[in-house]
């Protein structure tokens, strides 16, 4: 069955098609939402939200753009909405300290050493930290664009801001994260 017969199924109700659209984009929404919000708990509550509002809206999806590209936009607004609410609690955590659940899990495999897994650990970690210190929209971009690999004109639709912002955005972001990177140049 395409995607195009599951969104049909979904729009008459059929909760078995809607099952299928989560599973296939699950993971996608969860990682999007992860590097806007550097946060684990906050990305599965706002994958959660995506969906329920995938679900509700399900209707009001005209199929001018893909079913892909509606689905990372509300993410995107999701996890605005998120960060605008923490700027409002005023809640100060310090980027420095990381919680037990945000440790890198290191995934088993016999050709590195433990030093280098350490080492690619605290890299990765590094990379997190430096780009949840961007401003809100240079983490959009930097997510869709370098870490889930999506073009220009896509971006453009999700954030619904012109192929030039997005590049200079891009471009912004890139210097600001290298900036961010380079009091970590032990590391790279």
């Amino acid at each position: 069955m395409t995607e195009n017969d599951l969104i049909k199924r979904c729009k008459k109700g059929d909760r078995e098609a809607f099952n299928n659209l989560f599973v296939n984009y699950q993971h996608q929404v969860i990682n999007i939402a992860y590097g806007m919000l550097s946060d684990r708990e906050d990305a599965f509550d706002a994958a959660q939200e995506v969906f329920v509002r995938v679900y509700k809206n399900i209707e009001s999806f005209k199929e001018e753009s893909s079913f892909a590209t509606w689905i990372y936009r509300i993410t995107s607004n999701v996890c605005s909405d998120i960060l605008r609410k923490r700027q409002r609690s005023a809640k100060v955590v310090s980027i420095n300290q990381m919680s037990e659940e945000n440790k890198e899990t290191d995934i088993p495999d016999t050709a590195p050493t433990p030093e280098e897994n350490a080492f690619l650990s605290e890299r990765q970690r590094a990379v997190r930290e430096a780009i949840s210190e961007l401003r809100e929209e240079y983490r959009a971009v930097i997510t869709l664009c370098d870490i889930e690999e999506m073009s220009y004109d896509d971006i453009a639709d999700i954030l619904k801001i012109p192929k030039g912002t997005v590049k200079s955005r891009i471009n912004r972001a890139r210097a600001a994260l290298k900036k961010n990177l380079e009091k970590k140049r032990e590391l790279f």
